[in-house]
């Protein structure tokens, strides 16, 4: 599959960023059962498909 296909998910307990098609069920980062946001970029503003959208902070 594509990278640009990939979804960008943040960890929401570490922030741990991955591109896969679905989020783990565990963090590779803090090896914790977090919940993901997705953090994908879907406008031109910040690059479009297949960049990570900055303004996606879960840990805000």
């Amino acid at each position: 599959m594509s990278e640009e296909r990939l979804s960008w998910w943040k960890c929401a307990l570490c922030g741990y960023t991955l591109q896969a098609e679905s989020p783990p069920k565990t963090c590779p980062g803090c090896n914790e059962k977090c919940a993901f946001v997705d953090a994908t970029c879907y406008t031109p503003e910040c690059g479009g498909p297949g960049q990570i959208d900055p303004k996606v902070n879960p840990r805000a």
